[in-house]
């Protein structure tokens, strides 16, 4: 069977990488992490926030400063979110939640020492709700960096890690940025393969601004089998990445997105609306220069998913 079709709208903003998109009382939003050197973040601070994908407007008061990596989640009335804390502290994830976008509670969601925690997703299941998280340190833990383990939760607030030994994604390699989501009977992730030319050059001399990085798909049922679609890459570089979605970019922006390096297709994230499989996506070098890009599936979203391993 072909591979899925996945149309590409161009570029909606610059400085922005870690975002999910989500479906808030009718209202396509977008989750943002944003950091503190975004083009328009004059705080000095990083922080969450979300934006209305319709208008561009923002949706919600800033909310979580000083946090790093996050991602999104509806629950019936309540909007969870889940970020990693910056160093020293990066041993340690803290979940949010709110039923107006105002007003956050939050808690302490996982805490492993010596960990280094990066991007995550979390996801509803059949009987228990599960984070795929990113984690770069310890070398011992991790093998080559970075690696994907996992952690489920009955109420979203409290996590408990699943076997480290071997419920991970994986150890032999670059595996990084995980999104996952439950159709039944599997798991299904999007992660970060890393690409480096000449592909025989010793790692140690690896810079990741100098390697492609596309996003894949496997699936599981118990975290510790995993079976890769046929159709990887999910996404892969292409001039579409640079077309401008976004009415409201300045000169200036769109020189830069014009002149950028780009050599990956990275920290891929989706929902389903309206029929449709919206797809949140980087672009860029790795290297401090990345740009957020959207994407559309013409399907639901257990379409995509089936569609990826040929089946109806």
């Amino acid at each position: 069977m072909p591979k899925p079709l996945i149309r590409k709208l161009g570029t909606l903003d610059c400085d922005i990488i870690e975002t999910t998109p989500v479906v808030w009382q009718g209202r396509l939003l977008r989750f943002e992490y944003v950091q503190a050197m975004h083009w328009n973040n004059h705080t000095g601070r990083s922080f969450y926030h979300f934006v209305d994908m319709e208008t561009g407007a923002e949706a919600a008061p800033p909310f979580a400063w000083g946090m790093n990596y996050g991602s999104a989640h509806v629950e019936g009335d309540t909007m969870y979110v889940i970020g990693s804390r910056p160093r020293p502290d990066d041993s340690k994830m803290d979940v949010f939640w709110s039923r107006d976008l105002v007003n956050w509670e939050t808690q302490p969601a996982l805490d492993l020492p010596g960990w280094g925690f990066y991007n995550q997703s979390f996801c509803k299941g059949p009987d228990r709700y599960i984070m795929a998280f990113e984690v770069g340190e310890p070398a011992e833990l991790v093998g080559q960096r970075f690696t994907c383990f996992f952690a489920e939760s009955d109420d979203l607030k409290t996590w408990r890690l699943l076997p480290p030994e071997d419920h991970v994604y994986a150890r032999d390699r670059y595996t990084a940025c995980p999104v996952i989501r439950w159709l039944e009977p599997y798991y299904y992730m999007i992660y970060l393969e890393l690409f480096h030319n000449p592909p025989d050059a010793p790692i140690e001399t690896w810079r990741i601004e100098e390697c492609t990085l596309e996003p894949y798909m496997v699936r599981t049922r118990d975290f510790v089998n995993w079976e890769s679609s046929p159709h990887n890459p999910v996404l892969s570089i292409s001039p579409e990445d640079k077309w401008l979605a976004n009415p409201n970019f300045t000169e200036e922006q769109k020189a830069h997105i014009a002149g950028a390096v780009n050599r990956n297709n990275s920290d891929v994230d989706l929902c389903e609306y309206r029929g449709q499989t919206i797809i949140l996506y980087s672009w860029g070098a790795q290297s401090g220069t990345e740009f957020l890009a959207e994407a559309i599936y013409d399907g639901p979203l257990d379409q995509f998913f089936h569609a990826f391993y040929d089946e109806a």
